[in-house]
């Protein structure tokens, strides 16, 4: 008998011990202090949710760096595209109840749609475009799509001229017009806008008080942060908020971290929340089952063999664990959510420094812990690396400046003017304001300064230091400018554009 009383006690004590490991009760404090110094981070703010109870919820740093307002649970963060399994796990809930089916075509609901190539077209379904099977690039069509004026149908038509690189449902390339066009199915069958049908059927039932499904006017929002970075610059720079909301479906929501626990609460026990089913547990399921293999190799740095993508969420074996999560990147955000059903553990991070990993780093370090994996501090194993990349990025970027000294460029400044265009973007006009070359984008707010440096070079300096500083080449034939490739920072795509004068 007290061999069984010593066991049950045994047992308990290592169940309390994985819930509340050493890390969490007696260090995270420190260490997350030291990484947000180390990489730079105004503000943090953490939740952890862990059988069925919230054990850590707090804020750290603040949320503007002028202000000096410090980060709690209620404060604001865009969470960019952790807001795809919203609209995910809402079209799951409409296949559940008849109102859809997820294998359904795009063209059952809007018969104009198209892609590049005509089989795709007829093919494409909603789980598809749920799982990024397009065969597009990653981020293939971003710079076109992100804080533009275009509305969401334009976006859609607009993918008919996005050149796959690899083979439709062969290729994994990450598509924000994917989710843009899934969610635009939920008004079609439902009547609701995205916004309308996501607040009325997940936000307002979890009781999510101060998450808003869309994000224009955020710096009007009480307690939002301020987003920075210092991806182009010595020092942090303070950013124009993005408005995404043409794109909602794949990233338009703004919450924080107290609003997320319920969300995870939900993720956690099987749909349900303080006891009331809000999402049926196979619409939930639905979500998690595995759509896309992204890799089925070893990790090299990370404890998984397998890295995959079910609808909205991406999925490992983590440490041997089945580990559900989603980072989200806006410029000046970035953002990551975890859940562990069973070990009932559910992670969120909300970072207003967009250059940076630590975010990610910090969640390694959690799981770790509670899955009783050896202590590793990611944080440190990966700043060298970041820090020689930004290093030289910032070299780069000095020595491109320094060769800005009023020289003259081989043809007149009026040459380069006119108006330009791409087929995908749109178009551009290049000007000369107050003595210098200036590019405005018809359906973008963002401009950018253009200095000649020298050997037919120039500086491209966006107005918005999200978007980056880049050398530029224009080609010429004789006196006549032909055309110029604009780039972008990677963050938002990885290609340049190609934009012809006209």
């Amino acid at each position: 008998m007290k061999k069984i009383i010593l066991c049950i006690l045994l047992l308990t004590g290592t169940m309390y011990a994985r819930t509340q490991p050493a890390f969490i009760k007696d260090s995270i404090d420190s260490y997350i202090n030291k990484g947000m110094k180390s990489w730079n981070i105004p503000g943090l703010a953490i939740v952890i949710v862990k059988d069925g109870k919230v054990v850590l919820m707090k804020g750290y740093g603040v949320r503007n760096l002028e202000t000096k307002e410090p980060v709690d649970e209620n404060t604001l963060f865009m969470i960019a595209s952790n807001s795809k399994l919203f609209t995910a796990t809402s079209l799951a809930r409409l296949d559940y109840e008849n109102e859809l089916s997820l294998n359904d075509k795009i063209t059952k609901y809007f018969p104009w749609y198209r892609v590049y190539d005509s089989t795709t077209t007829e093919l494409v379904t909603i789980k598809d475009m749920l799982s990024h099977h397009l065969g597009t690039k990653t981020f293939q069509g971003d710079f076109t799509f992100w804080n533009s004026q275009y509305s969401r149908d334009s976006l859609m038509y607009k993918m008919r001229l996005l050149k796959p690189t690899g083979n439709f449902r062969q290729q994994w390339g990450y598509c924000n017009t994917c989710f843009l066009t899934a969610g635009q199915v939920i008004e079609k069958v439902t009547g609701k806008p995205w916004e309308v049908y996501v607040h009325d059927n997940i936000v307002e039932p979890l009781g999510m008080e101060n998450t808003h499904t869309l994000g224009n006017n955020m710096e009007q929002m009480p307690g939002a942060a301020t987003p920075y970075s210092n991806s182009f610059s010595e020092a942090l720079q303070k950013l124009p908020y993005d408005n995404v909301d043409n794109l909602a479906p794949a990233g338009s929501i703004v919450s924080c971290v107290k609003d997320i626990s319920k969300w995870l609460l939900m993720q956690l026990d099987s749909g349900r929340y303080n006891g009331r089913q809000i999402i049926p547990w196979p619409a939930i399921r639905a979500t998690r089952d595995m759509n896309t293999i992204i890799t089925s190799r070893k990790n090299t740095f990370l404890p998984y063999h397998y890295y995959g993508y079910g609808l909205g969420v991406f999925m490992s074996d983590y440490g041997g664990k089945q580990v559900f999560e989603h980072t989200g990147g806006a410029d000046g955000f970035v953002t990551n959510t975890c859940f562990v059903p069973e070990e009932k553990l559910g992670i969120a991070i909300f970072t207003n420094n967009d250059n940076q990993s630590f975010f990610e780093l910090l969640r390694y370090k959690i799981l770790d812990a509670y899955f009783g994996l050896p202590a590793k501090d990611y944080s440190a194993m990966a700043l060298p690396n970041f820090l020689e990349a930004r290093n030289n990025r910032l070299r780069e970027i000095e020595s491109d400046e320094a060769r800005i000294k009023n020289k003259k460029p081989p043809l007149s400044l009026s040459v380069y003017t006119g108006d330009y265009t791409n087929p995908v973007f749109g178009n551009m006009s290049i000007r000369v304001i107050g003595g210098d070359l200036i590019l405005k984008f018809s359906q973008h707010s963002v401009k950018a300064k253009i200095e000649y440096m020298d050997s037919n070079e120039w500086l491209l300096i966006y107005s918005n230091p999200a978007y980056g500083i880049f050398p530029l080449h224009f080609v010429t034939d004789g006196a006549r400018v032909v055309s110029v490739d604009i780039k972008v920072n990677e963050f938002l795509e990885t290609d340049p554009y190609t934009f012809t004068k006209q």
